[in-house]
């Protein structure tokens, strides 16, 4: 996921694929455990995507208001 995909997206978009992407890292988490994980890699990257799109939440709340 790249930086410029997460700037066109809104704040109810964001929070929404935060909750899509912590869903998919439970689970991956749950392969994990039961050593049914094809991807360990996959781990990683959700982490970093999860953190990416939770900074961009925080940019737009931080923003000021216009208007």
């Amino acid at each position: 996921m790249k930086t410029t995909e997460l700037k066109d997206m809104t704040a109810p978009e964001l929070t929404a694929k935060s909750r899509d992407l912590r869903q998919e890292l439970f689970n991956l988490r749950l392969q994990q455990a039961s050593s049914q994980l094809e991807k360990p890699n996959r781990l990683r990257l959700l982490r970093r995507d999860i953190a990416r799109v939770e900074t961009q939440i925080s940019a737009l709340r931080n923003q000021p208001k216009q208007g």
